[in-house]
């Protein structure tokens, strides 16, 4: 039996993964979906201070409290730098670091200097306005390739700002995360934004899977997704 620890990006919640779970449970599998700190189900606990090291501390709280071993951490998105900064914090319970269309961060790396300047121009200008200086306002799911009309309808009224911090403050790494096998999962069904993750995990080795669909593979290809997550555990 494998124990995954699934992990949500930004705006999003535990629930993210629902089509997922039960194809991982079905194989015998045991699964966890936490609610990062200020997010949907936990949004009542938002404040300017909530950043990358409040949301690594939530992962390495629940790891320690259950005494989950060998734990398969799954990061989607913004969530590459939560699997990153866990493993460096307790390598000797993680099994697999998995990067699902995330930031694969090094050492002093703040995830909105690994976006496209673009993309992070964007961010800065929205958060400036509309996010009051310290919210990311919710981003366009057109944007992120979801089409589906049944499934912007499931995931709009979910979403909830994500905190700035989180995206400004950079990981601290020791090189003890590195302890830890990695894999990457690249989405390349929308503007492929992480593909230079992508290419950054080949580039160190790290095998590396592509799924046809938009950013949002829990929720557009959650089968395809649960069966490459299972093929990663076994390996």
């Amino acid at each position: 039996m494998t124990t995954f620890v699934l992990i949500h990006g930004a705006w999003h919640g535990g629930w993210a993964w629902q089509r997922v779970v039960p194809s991982l449970r079905a194989a015998g599998h045991e699964v966890h979906t936490p609610t990062l700190t200020g997010l949907s189900d936990r949004a009542h606990l938002l404040t300017p201070s909530v950043g990358l090291s409040t949301h690594v501390q939530d992962i390495v709280a629940l790891i320690e409290a259950y005494d989950l071993r060998d734990v398969v951490l799954v990061g989607h998105s913004y969530a590459g730098q939560v699997v990153t900064g866990v493993a460096e914090r307790i390598p000797g319970r993680a099994g697999k670091r998995v990067y699902l269309d995330a930031f694969v961060g090094d050492d002093g790396d703040a995830a909105i200097d690994l976006l496209p300047e673009t993309v992070a121009g964007h961010y800065r200008e929205s958060v400036a306005g509309p996010g009051f200086g310290w919210l990311i306002p919710v981003r366009s799911l057109s944007v992120l390739g979801v089409s589906e009309e049944a499934d912007l309808a499931w995931l709009t009224p979910r979403l909830t700002p994500h905190p700035w911090l989180a995206y400004t403050e950079p990981l601290r790494l020791a090189g003890r995360a590195e302890s830890v096998p990695a894999a990457f999962i690249e989405c390349t069904g929308w503007m492929r934004v992480f593909r230079p993750h992508a290419e950054r995990a080949e580039a160190r080795g790290w095998p590396v899977h592509h799924l046809a669909t938009g950013h949002e593979a829990m929720v557009t290809a959650p089968k395809e997704l649960a069966d490459v997550l299972l093929a990663l555990a076994a390996a």
